[in-house]
């Protein structure tokens, strides 16, 4: 190991090595979003009912989807807690019994999505002909959860490890595969049947196949088994491995799953402003992914290195890690904000070319640019707090924060009926509450002497 390029003169890491972790996590997370712009800029050009459909599902079927995520985010935790420690073994371990959960666990969210969203669906959408075509979403979405969550437990062990390449790599062959696939399956080219946006969900599900082949493919070539315990099969039914990943893990997936439902319940009350207004926010939702994947990037890398830190015993250069990492953030996601800012207009191009839509998301783009700049502190330190042990804090700060959201959606969205740029205000006060509690909680709270 290399410490003089890892660590600066106090024991910290060194920006060398933030953006050694980061990039990779980050240029994945690129290629993801490449498959939700191609995915609104195809359906973006079918009709606008099939853009907000598209919206609705891709939340919906998110908030079933970090369920996995958010498991195999508690065990990235573990994982880089171990690797901090230098016992390397044990992070195979986690891994193999993580994913072990996770197959059977996604098999069983199929079945619900298959069989439930029929029921709740119609209950939820005041449009007809917007819920048909969510429902027609999702029948073809929901078989990537297999592949993702696979895909999920590999992402949790190479970022735990701090060895991020293969992340990059799997993206690429993800969204090279989806883009072609979309264009052939939604409009019906190169002999493909024209599905429309079933085309859409088939598409997302193989890339996602694709993705988890790639990660196993280079596990089994560049990985040493035996130093990292993955020659150890006994790990997959280890109860005491399973129940240490689980008191971690079930607050994580706790978590993001209450947040991503509070996010339909927004997408709901804002569709029932009308088709045009849901295809705005959808339009803006597009391009609040692209500064928000790069926040996840460094705030990924926070939680991994923050818990490497606490591993190796340098308790004392977590502000500075923070820090620095709060430096390089802000660097990159700021420019692109003023972009968006100056350029409203030029941006939204990419998502649709129509004329009076593009003009009626104007003034909605400009929260969102204000909201994104302060999700680059607020989400940084939400994941110290995580890569602390932390969890349950994070928990109850998410619970609070999610309680005024929804008041807030339900007094001035579903009860004022406001204009789009208003409703997405709501992430004004998401984020400024992240940010306050969090940074308050790392000032203040006892998290030095957190056991994992």
């Amino acid at each position: 190991m290399n410490t003089v390029a890892e660590f600066d003169e106090k024991g910290c890491y060194s920006y060398k090595k933030i953006s050694t972790v980061t990039i990779p996590i980050l240029l994945s997370m690129l290629m993801e979003h490449i498959i939700g712009m191609t995915d609104t800029a195809f359906l973006g050009r079918v009709s606008e009912v099939a853009l907000g459909a598209s919206a609705l599902g891709t939340v919906y079927f998110l908030a079933f989807f970090v369920l996995g995520t958010g498991f195999s985010f508690g065990a990235q935790i573990l994982i880089a807690r171990r690797n901090g420690e230098k016992n390397y073994r044990k992070t195979g371990q986690i891994c193999y019994a993580g994913g072990f959960f996770l197959v059977i666990f996604s098999i069983l969210l199929m079945l619900a999505i298959k069989f439930l969203s029929p029921v709740l669906l119609p209950k939820m959408i005041q449009s007809a002909e917007i819920c048909k075509a969510t429902i027609e979403y999702l029948d073809w979405r929901l078989y990537g959860l297999f592949f993702a969550f696979t895909a999920s437990i590999f992402r949790a062990f190479y970022v735990g490890i701090a060895q991020t390449k293969i992340l990059t790599y799997s993206s690429i062959a993800m969204v090279i595969s989806n883009i072609l696939l979309n264009y052939a399956l939604i409009f019906g080219k190169f002999g493909m049947p024209e599905m429309g946006i079933a085309g859409a969900a088939l598409a997302s599900s193989i890339a996602e196949a694709i993705a988890m082949l790639c990660y196993v493919f280079y596990t089994v070539k560049f990985i040493d088994a035996k130093k990292y315990g993955f020659n150890s099969v006994s790990a997959i039914i280890s109860p005491d491995i399973l129940k240490k990943v689980f008191s971690v893990s079930f607050w994580m997936m706790l978590q993001p799953f209450i947040s991503v439902g509070v996010w339909f319940f927004f997408f709901v009350a804002v569709e029932r402003l009308g088709e045009r207004s849901l295809a705005i926010v959808n339009i803006v939702r597009s391009l609040s992914a692209l500064p928000f994947i790069i926040i996840h990037a460094f705030a990924t890398s926070t939680n991994s290195l923050v818990s490497n830190l606490i591993g190796a015993g340098k308790i004392d250069q977590v502000w500075r890690l923070i820090r620095k990492i709060l430096i390089s953030a802000f660097a990159i996601v700021v420019p692109l904000l003023v972009f968006y800012a100056l350029c409203p207009k030029l941006s939204m191009r990419i998502y649709t070319d129509d004329p009076s839509l593009i003009a009626s998301s104007a003034n909605a783009v400009y929260v969102m640019c204000v909201a994104s700049f302060v999700q680059v502190a607020a989400f940084i330190l939400f994941n110290a707090v995580s890569g602390t042990g932390a969890i349950k804090t994070i928990v109850v700060i998410e619970l609070i924060n999610l309680v005024l959201y929804i008041l807030f959606v339900w007094l001035v969205i579903i009860r004022n009926h406001p204009t789009p740029a208003v409703a997405w205000t709501s992430e004004w006060l998401y984020q400024g509450f992240v940010l306050l509690s969090c940074f308050l909680y790392l000032y203040f709270g006892n998290w030095k002497n957190k056991k994992l």
